[in-house]
């Protein structure tokens, strides 16, 4: 499972100011981010799944869009995605899970 870009290129325009202005915050950002994934025996999917459900609970349409996009590259089914927006009924309610919704769609298209 990548967690970081190949490049600063695929970043969104504002992660990617900082990342140019501060490169070592971004350093650091990616190591967490990196030695969170590696801390414990989850797989690669299910990491991606579980932080599309926290980018959902966040309500962060980007992060969303992000694990969306990952996801697919990763070989991640379509319709796994959007189960994770239909498990997040019960919990975050109706209306945050067709926001996720919209947003996974926005990414499948």
């Amino acid at each position: 499972m990548a967690d970081e870009p190949a490049s600063l290129d695929e970043l969104p325009e504002i992660p990617n100011e900082l990342a140019r202005e501060h490169p070592e915050v971004w350093e650091q950002y990616s190591d967490l981010g990196r030695a969170c994934a590696e801390a414990g025996p989850i797989d690669g999917e299910t990491k991606r799944l579980v932080k599309l459900a926290l980018a959902i609970g966040a309500q962060s349409e980007g992060a969303v869009h992000s694990h969306v996009r990952r996801g697919l590259e990763e070989g991640v089914d379509p319709e796994t995605l959007q189960h994770v927006a239909t498990l997040s009924i019960p919990t975050l309610g109706f209306p945050t899970a067709m926001a996720a919704r919209s947003w996974i769609d926005d990414e499948l298209e």
